[in-house]
């Protein structure tokens, strides 16, 4: 019996569940990329996902951090912006804020997702 596949808006859900997995494990070490704390529990984006959604899958663009920051914070620019440059670099930062301006929006197909989902399982 042949599987079906996933509908292309269930398998994004896959890769990005398994991606934020992935950045919570990678800086589980880590302090909160906003405000420091040690109590990782989200992989927040510099750029969100919505609105960026080149970016989603970019790991420079996303860090580990807490639930304050994250949803009531809205991973508040200065904070996240300057521990982000002590992480990555200033390069690197620029490097996304020039992918963030050239390519905002991204159309994702389906065997890039299952890619992102092979690499990041």
């Amino acid at each position: 019996m042949i599987k079906k596949p996933l509908p292309l808006p269930k398998l994004m859900q896959k890769a990005q569940r398994i991606f934020n997995s992935y950045i919570r494990k990678r800086d589980q070490d880590k302090p909160c990329i906003t405000c420091g704390k040690y109590k990782i529990e989200h992989a927040c984006h510099f750029y969100s996902a919505g609105h960026y959604s080149a970016l989603r899958f970019n790991e420079d663009n996303v860090h580990g951090g807490c639930l304050q920051c994250n949803y009531f914070k809205h991973v508040s620019g200065n904070e996240y912006r300057r521990n982000l440059a002590k992480r990555i670099g200033d390069q690197r930062v620029l490097l996304l804020d020039a992918t963030a301006t050239r390519q905002r929006v991204k159309k994702w197909q389906r065997f890039e997702l299952e890619e992102i989902i092979k690499q990041y399982k």
